[in-house]
């Protein structure tokens, strides 16, 4: 259900509302030359124009080979801008799109191309040696293409390009909405599909509340160039340059986010929207005094920073380096619903994540009993219209489900409310540590390490143990000039002690070159409390 009011609505009055065509086809039509996306690196274009004739054409040619309404194609890229091409083409044909998280090995990609029954797959020649691999372990997919620089050296996936060029152009007559069907990154698990019914509506056709609301929100509209610094197969990177291509804006795209890069391209391309996770800022915040202050961010209006809780200490600096500019969501690929905060909210209510703009929140215990202001359980989402699915896994999906309120539907994330309506996180079930009958929640101690100067990145996990039933571990990657030892420990053990209770600080701190993290920032803690468990 929509609630009533956005808590951090802005009073912006959007460019577009939902009763007008928003779709990339209408700006094509209006400016054929405009850049639908740039590449930051290169300054590679691709126009509104290129986008709609690339889209339509491909949407030809999977029609031709019998892909209908319903079926799937899967997408394997780099961060391209023929990915867009690929995922409008979904889009115009009623399709379910799969992104596929570039950085997983041939077995873990074919599971998922499997997994979501795609009929039609495209990859980019970046990844064709992991494409190759797993022709043999995807049996249903009917067609496949590759297009890039060694596009032509495949024997068993032909050229996108000729491809395209086989089809006349211009657009269907019949252009069915589709929608993304996302895998989640397998933080707590084995990836699984997030499945939403098709919108009943052809593509050109209003009436998709989440670009109605992101689109007031964050006030898009044709003046929107859109920084995307992380990887397009993720959903909000994903979704996000589809928005704004709804609204006629510009995206541009990082190959990979480079902290001082990033800067420099706000700086080039005169950026007025961007999205972030909270990695991104730390090491923004670690750059040289000079090197921030060199570069030109006047153009820069909405930083939107999500998909990770942000360390309050870190939020806090990033505001007062680049002002109240800094907006912030709480959401999930699930869409189970959203919440928004603006800067001067976050000032008021240090550490919030803001007030429902999409669906009502429900605070739960372990029964299942909604539970009270300020005390901390499950946080579920109730809304009006149907609640997602996890492909192939109904148990997965039941235990999303409130075991009393079908609509109300949970991702597992731990929190509360407070007086006046903001929701505040404390961690994830899966990662809540119980010592001495105590719940303990890592992000909590994350935070109050991050900043420390010789902390570069840091996990909090529990390990068994006999006598408190799990310890606190800490697991830290020193900062390049810090030297791992236990005089390091000592030191940030002390750190911890005036900041927070005692039962939460860590029993030991331990050293690693590096931390499992997804390329979209999410620690990966399953792997690495994995990794603690079989060496004991």
């Amino acid at each position: 259900m929509m609630a009533a009011t956005f808590g951090s609505a802005r009073t912006a009055t959007p460019h577009r509302h939902q009763g007008e065509r928003m779709y990339p086809g209408v700006f094509a039509e209006q400016s054929p030359h405009k850049p639908a996306v740039i590449v930051a690196g290169t300054g590679a274009v691709l126009t509104y124009g290129e986008l709609e004739d690339a889209s339509s054409r491909l949407a030809r040619r999977l029609h031709e080979v019998g892909l209908r309404r319903g079926d799937h194609l899967a997408l394997l890229t780099d961060n391209d801008p023929r990915a867009f091409e690929v995922f409008w083409a979904a889009l115009r044909s009623g399709l379910y799109i799969t992104a596929v998280n570039r950085h997983l090995v041939a077995d873990e990609v074919a599971y998922i191309i499997d997994d979501c029954g795609a009929r039609g797959l495209v990859v980019s020649a970046a990844l064709l040696d992991v494409a190759e691999q797993i022709v043999e372990a995807t049996p249903r997919v009917g067609i496949r293409l590759v297009y890039g620089a060694d596009a032509g050296a495949s024997s068993t996936y032909g050229s996108y390009d000729e491809a395209l060029a086989s089809v006349p152009p211009g657009p269907l007559s019949h252009q069915p909405c589709g929608t993304d069907m996302l895998y989640s990154s397998g933080t707590t698990g084995r990836p699984k599909g997030i499945r939403d019914d098709l919108p009943e509506r052809e593509v050109h056709e209003p009436g998709d509340p989440l670009v109605t609301l992101f689109g007031s929100m964050y006030d898009f509209g044709p003046d929107t160039v859109y920084l995307s610094p992380a990887p397009i197969y993720h959903a909000a990177p994903l979704r996000f340059g589809g928005w704004v291509h709804r609204h006629g804006g510009t995206v541009v795209l990082m190959d990979r986010f480079d902290a001082e890069g990033a800067l420099a391209a706000i700086e080039h391309h005169r950026i007025t929207h961007s999205q972030w996770v909270p990695t991104m800022f730390v090491r923004m915040l670690k750059l040289a005094p000079a090197v921030r202050e060199k570069y030109d961010l006047s153009s820069h209006r909405v930083a939107v920073h999500a998909a990770a809780p942000c360390p309050p200490e870190v939020k806090r600096a990033m505001i007062d380096w680049w002002g109240s500019i800094i907006y912030e969501y709480y959401s999930s690929t699930e869409k189970a619903g959203a919440t928004f905060i603006t800067t001067e909210e976050w000032l008021r209510k240090p550490g919030s994540v803001g007030r429902p703009g999409m669906g009502i929140v429900r605070i739960c215990g372990d029964d299942g009993a909604e539970l009270p202001t300020g005390q901390v359980g499950t946080i579920f989402f109730e809304r009006d219209v149907p609640a997602f699915e996890y492909h192939n896994d109904p148990a997965k999906t039941a235990a999303a489900r409130h075991p009393d309120h079908p609509t109300w539907s949970t991702t597992g994330d731990v929190g509360y409310l407070d007086e006046d309506g903001y929701l505040f996180l404390t961690d994830r079930r899966a990662f809540t540590i119980i010592s001495g009958g105590v719940n303990i929640y890592p992000q909590e101690i994350e935070d109050s390490l991050t900043l420390h100067p010789k902390v570069l990145d840091v996990a909090v996990i529990g390990l068994p143990d006999e006598e408190m039933g799990e310890r606190v571990v800490a697991v830290v990657q020193p900062a390049p000039a810090a030297v791992p030892g236990p005089e390091l420990a000592a030191e940030l053990l002390d750190f911890l002690r005036p900041r927070l209770a005692g039962f939460k600080i860590p029993r030991t701190v331990d050293f690693v070159d590096d931390l499992p993290r997804t390329p979209t920032g999410k620690l990966v803690k399953r792997q690495l409390r994995d990794q603690y468990l079989n060496t004991v």
